[in-house]
């Protein structure tokens, strides 16, 4: 009889303990605990300590933090018919527990798939040049769309980012040759600007001289000089006009 009795105690004591092992949940500051009883939604509770009714009540942990979601590559056609591959990544976080976990069975796996078919709707209303350029505009795009589609969720979208557009060859080769000829049209555009304003000065120099002959004489001395340098042979005599004048046949009238 005693060693029947001090089984049973035994078996009841390892019995109570499962019991109140089951019944307490120790939540982290980044947790909240959705509890179920009988079926029903009772309440949000944690973090902290957290007592439960045995077999009655079930719980289910929910994480606050903020997920980062890798978006595969997926598969787009923009507005000007370019095939492209493009990955993004998507920041967001459970605010309501109870909604992530009643209203949607998985709210990862649905995010996730909500994430991937916007990204191809509106990378696919958008033309090459859009996306290449004005990246930030798309990214709040997506991110509001998203964030209104999640909300009946409890999740809020923060952030959405494209990460990298794959362009085929063909298409970087094209660019490529564009911003080539891009770069060749500014260089022809900056060398006639300067030759406008040289020739520009040229006149204002012209303009000059020709009020005071003195001056174009001094002018021509000093391109003797230039021409004649330390190591050239050519000997330059500057003859003036005037005696040449003499020798040149006079205009019949």
């Amino acid at each position: 009889m005693e060693q029947t009795s001090y089984t049973l105690l035994i078996t009841g004591i390892i019995f109570l303990l499962i019991i109140l092992a089951s019944a307490v949940r120790i939540l982290r500051e980044y947790q909240r605990a959705v509890i179920f009883r009988l079926g029903r939604l009772i309440k949000v509770k944690g973090p902290g300590l957290i007592l439960l009714i045995p077999v009655i009540d079930r719980m289910v942990r929910v994480s606050l933090r903020t997920v980062v979601l890798d978006v595969p590559p997926q598969d787009v056609i923009t507005k000007d018919n370019v095939s492209i591959k493009v990955n993004a990544v998507v920041y967001f976080r459970v605010i309501q527990p109870e909604k992530a976990i009643v209203e949607v069975e998985n709210y990862l796996f649905a995010t996730s798939q909500l994430s991937q078919t916007t990204l191809r709707s509106i990378l696919g209303q958008s033309e090459l040049d859009e996306l290449l350029s004005h990246r930030d505009k798309i990214n709040h795009e997506l991110a509001k769309i998203i964030d209104s589609q999640t909300e009946p969720w409890g999740i809020k979208v923060s952030m959405v980012e494209v990460k990298h557009i794959d362009l085929p060859q063909e298409m970087q080769r094209a660019m490529a040759k564009q911003a080539e000829a891009e770069r060749e049209r500014r260089a022809k555009v900056i060398h006639a600007e300067g030759e406008f304003q040289a020739s520009q000065k040229l006149s204002d120099a012209a303009s000059i001289i020709s009020r005071n002959p003195s001056a174009l004489q001094l002018r021509f001395l000093q391109t003797l000089t230039e021409v004649a340098s330390e190591k050239s042979s050519t000997i330059v005599f500057p003859v003036p006009l005037d005696l040449i004048s003499a020798f040149m046949p006079s205009e019949k009238k």
